[in-house]
């Protein structure tokens, strides 16, 4: 599985994200902006002594990402899809694809791939599930599916 998150904003997040990847042996992806340093101490604490562990990779924007890596289908998490993440039959070389915690993923990215949008229910009573809860939800959804191959 890869995870991708564009333009992420609060390092703990991604700290939290890289800990999860690290455990489930998934690519993680970065794709700048980024809104921290990949030194920032939080991003550090929060992956604690995982980080030797994560496969992960910094592209400079989403269509770099895109071009180089061959990867098998693309799902965009955003809370303006109507279909749910656990509605999806991943595989085992699926991407999911997550925006900055602030505004999601930017329409120029969505319009691409209107078929492919996933959702996490919730209630709309403003902000949506934090990113490192949302990332794990899903990816944890797709590894069922897989029958946690390779974990424990």
């Amino acid at each position: 599985m890869h995870i991708v998150l564009v333009g992420p904003e609060i390092p703990h997040n991604t700290g939290n994200i890289a800990r999860t990847c690290a455990l489930t042996r998934t690519k993680l992806h970065l794709v700048k902006p980024l809104g921290f340093s990949l030194e920032d101490r939080y991003l550090k604490r929060a992956g604690l002594d995982y980080w030797d562990l994560v496969d992960i990779k910094v592209w400079d924007d989403f269509f770099q990402f895109l071009d180089t890596v061959k990867a098998g289908n693309l799902y965009l998490a955003t809370t303006k899809a109507g279909r749910y993440y656990h509605q999806i039959n991943y595989k085992a070389d699926d991407v999911i694809v997550f925006g900055c915690e602030t505004r999601g993923l930017p329409a120029s990215i969505l319009e691409l791939f209107p078929d492919h949008q996933i959702r996490v229910p919730m209630l709309d009573i403003g902000r949506s599930l934090n990113l490192a809860n949302s990332a794990a939800i899903i990816l944890y959804e797709a590894l069922r599916q897989l029958q946690y191959i390779g974990l424990k």
